[in-house]
């Protein structure tokens, strides 16, 4: 059975009970279709073998190799990771490009008894759904920006605020990366994972009701929002978070934890300021930090670096403020108001539009 969906959401709706990534491993941690197992029928080094093989010397011999090694490798996952699935269970298997992978793969699940089909057009296919929704279409929902100085918690406030109801896309936890030079929280995906993460946070949206999403620029870290999202960012009214600059020092400190930890990595953020803001300045920052004292280190960070860039971008939109929420402290409890009342404004935003 071919299986051919003509959007990601008739994708999302289709009956399977499980998909199945047959790539390789690389293959699949670049991208893959979300929920998706990998159950690879060459790993990487075979695929490479089966290609040189079919480059070199025959596409035959080539074809027999590979038939040798999907075999053995469908064997140890039947009898691994597929072994308790009933006779009613129903997968979609997907390759590159629906060919010889998933298509010996699926005859072998078929001949088992089980319901498998194929995505005609393998990964491609799906790679193209996400590409139209993302390059091609206008977002589907009004956007509110959630916007503020460096430290106002924004992205807390973002997530306390999808609890209190409202509907929201977290682009920094899509990226991997808190939007600024010390945002880095490890290895972001590649540009196609985030895109098909964003393109799947795009599919569950309510197109009736405003969504939630951080000011940022864009790029977050290395990943680049696709021409749809942006062009409504820019376009989205704002509410915007205040807070004491100490309040926010306190707060940065407390969050980016993990850097103080590490001063190496923190020495060499600094050091590539130097160009931005002279050595001096540089020196006795870097000076703070040996000393531990963070939330000093924040604050200057702030005065002399952020805050300036984002005094220079505030009128960076052009769809006007909803409001400004204030901040004293940034603790728990503040912030779980601060998240009830941003969700109230943006869901009055969608009334009012």
């Amino acid at each position: 059975m071919s299986f051919r969906p003509d959007s990601l959401s008739a994708f999302g709706a289709a009956p399977f009970d499980s998909v199945i990534d047959v790539r390789s491993p690389a293959e699949f941690a670049e991208d893959h279709v979300p929920g998706a197992v990998s159950l690879p029928v060459l790993d990487d080094a075979e695929r490479a073998r089966v290609g040189t093989i079919y480059v070199r010397q025959s596409a035959f011999r080539a074809r027999k190799i590979g038939a040798a090694l999907v075999a053995r490798n469908a064997a140890r996952h039947v009898e691994g990771p597929l072994a308790d699935h009933d006779g009613g269970w129903r997968p979609l298997v997907y390759c590159w490009r629906g060919g010889q992978r998933s298509n010996a793969f699926a005859a072998i699940l078929g001949q088992i008894g089980w319901r498998v089909a194929v995505l005609d057009g393998g990964y491609r296919t799906y790679r193209g759904l996400v590409k139209t929704a993302l390059y091609d279409r206008a977002f589907p929902a009004r956007v509110v920006l959630l916007d503020g100085f460096t430290g106002t918690a924004k992205t807390e406030i973002l997530h306390r605020a999808a609890r209190a109801g409202a509907q929201v896309i977290d682009l920094e936890g899509l990226a991997n990366h808190r939007g600024s030079l010390f945002g880095a929280m490890g290895r972001q995906p590649a540009q196609k994972g985030f895109e098909s993460a964003l393109a799947e946070a795009m599919r569950a949206l309510d197109p009736a009701r405003p969504v939630l999403v951080e000011a940022e620029s864009s790029k977050v870290g290395e990943r680049v929002l696709p021409p749809g999202l942006w062009k409504a960012m820019q376009a989205a009214p704002r509410i915007t978070v205040e807070a004491p600059l100490e309040v926010r020092a306190a707060y940065l400190a407390r969050t980016y934890d993990d850097l103080c930890a590490d001063p190496g990595r923190l020495d060499g953020i600094l050091v590539s300021l130097i160009r931005l803001q002279g050595r001096e300045r540089v020196a006795h920052w870097r000076d703070l930090a040996r000393e531990g004292r963070n939330a000093d280190l924040a604050a200057e960070l702030m005065a002399h670096h952020y805050d300036p860039r984002y005094a220079r971008q505030l009128d960076r939109g052009g769809g006007g403020t909803l409001g400004t929420v204030t901040a004293r402290r940034l603790d728990d409890t503040e912030l779980d108001a601060l998240g009830t009342r941003v969700a109230e404004m943006a869901d009055m935003a969608g009334a009012q539009g």
